[in-house]
């Protein structure tokens, strides 16, 4: 970011910051603005789209934003936090107690940012925190078109220029911040529903907001990773000034999850000339490449990832299909694409590039095993009890690097047939009564205690 003049020597700054769900859960995004405490010209500004989240959450996200603004443009200075969220005022001024998980470590970061002495918190009414309000709207805004909140054309800044009084003022919007988040315009395919998750911190009453585009103060509990379940009534109750938080009774399942799960949204990757003629294509043969129909096909899923919300992370199998699918998804939602070899396909050996027909001609006593048991393998090739224990390993090292977070992983169809299997304690015969088409998704979720829910299975909406 570009200081502003004379930055180094500013004594106190004043940040301003906010966030909101439309939904709550819901599309979720934050603003801050850090602001000269004599002129009150606006020095820096910071907007994301954040996908489905809860109020609370893309508070303290909009919190640690402003917070990090401000430590670029003076690590010495002290700060004024003024927020309308009575909860994260409360907590971070060491009166509220944080209880539920998904705040602790959100409220820590905040912490780490500034020593705790040169920062003091107080509660602003919401008209007098329009301007990082308006932020995280632009930013949903923006989410819901699939694209990046953009700094340089920030109406909130446009509306907040005429306040501004000091030298330089007619220069504001050169110094504004743009993104401090890796992407903003992610997809999340939240395509089905969640559980909420009991203890969320709720304050209702004064701050409330409602209505399309609003935000509410509520904090309901419930899974700040995924979509509401359709038609489900959250029982949130009222809490007074003394009450820090307030339990949301459970909804829907009873079973107990531990906090927002890990959630894999697993996209096939899409044809190649293999697929339409049904030839066994694994890790053992040509590694061929996608079709003209294949290319299309990963550019119509990428679209529907950025219309429906925000995956956070992108993983691959080695193989080109995939990584050509995965470079079309991450080239329309800014982010990265890690390679994760535990998802590359079952290696089918000698039955490579064979349809089905064909390795029954050839490979008669092979084929019978096959069908037969997990454990027996191609002539040269890879079981699929070997390939569970490879996906499994696989998906124990997302789940725990990504708790809490959505990760698209583009992988092939035995990975994603057996992650859901194992999801739903399925037998290994489940796997051929499964349909996996090209290009299609399926999402399953992965608490913390040990639970999963398949959430979607071969949606191929998209490709109609």
């Amino acid at each position: 970011m570009a200081a502003t003049p004379g930055a180094a020597g500013i004594g106190e700054l004043i940040v301003e910051a906010d966030g909101g769900s439309r939904g709550n859960p819901g599309p979720a995004g934050y603003g801050a603005v850090v602001l000269d405490p004599v002129s009150g010209e606006p020095l820096a500004e910071a907007a994301e789209y954040i996908g489905v989240a809860t109020n609370n959450v893309a508070e303290y996200r909009g919190l640690i934003a402003g917070l990090k603004a401000a430590r670029e443009l003076a690590p010495e200075a002290s700060v004024r936090v003024r927020m309308d969220s009575k909860l994260v005022v409360e907590q971070m001024s060491g009166r509220w107690k944080i209880k539920h998980p998904d705040m602790k470590p959100l409220a820590a970061e905040a912490a780490r940012v500034f020593p705790a002495a040169q920062v003091r918190y107080e509660w602003i009414p919401r008209e007098r925190n329009k301007h990082a309000d308006r932020l995280a709207n632009e930013a949903m805004d923006a989410g819901k078109r699939g694209q990046r909140w953009q700094p340089g054309h920030s109406a909130a800044l446009a509306a907040a220029r005429p306040a501004a009084t000091g030298p330089g003022a007619d220069t504001a919007a050169a110094r504004v911040v743009g993104d401090h988040a890796a992407g903003a315009a992610k997809a999340r395919a939240a395509l089905a529903g969640t559980r909420p998750e009991p203890g969320t911190g709720s304050v209702t009453g004064a701050g409330a907001r409602t209505g399309a585009g609003a935000r509410t103060d509520s904090g309901a509990g419930t899974d700040p990773g995924a979509a509401p379940v359709a038609g489900a009534a959250l029982a949130v109750p009222s809490v007074g000034a003394a009450a820090a938080e307030a339990t949301t009774p459970a909804v829907g399942w009873a079973a107990a999850d531990l906090g927002a799960p890990a959630t894999l949204v697993l996209l096939r990757h899409g044809e190649t000339a293999l697929t339409p003629q049904r030839r066994f294509s694994g890790s053992g043969g040509s590694d061929p490449e996608l079709s003209d129909a294949g290319r299309r096909q990963a550019e119509a899923a990428a679209a529907l990832l950025a219309a429906r919300g925000t995956v956070q992370e992108i993983v691959t199998s080695p193989l080109r299909r995939c990584r050509q699918t995965a470079a079309e998804v991450a080239e329309r939602l800014g982010l990265e694409v890690r390679v994760e070899e535990g998802l590359r396909e079952a290696d089918f050996g000698a039955w490579e590039g064979l349809t089905f027909a064909e390795v029954r001609e050839r490979y008669p006593d092979d084929l019978d095993a096959w069908l037969a048991s997990p454990k027996a393998a191609p002539t040269g090739g890879e079981s699929f009890a070997a390939v569970s224990r490879r996906v499994a390993a696989a998906r124990d090292r997302l789940t725990t690097a990504h708790a809490g977070r959505t990760v698209l992983a583009v992988t092939h169809v035995t990975p994603i047939k057996t992650l859901v299997r194992l999801a739903l304690g399925a037998p290994p015969e489940s796997l051929f009564r499964m349909e996996l088409s090209a290009a299609s998704l399926s999402v399953v979720a992965y608490y913390r205690d040990g639970n999963a829910s398949v959430r979607l299975l071969n949606d191929t909406s998209h490709l109609r």
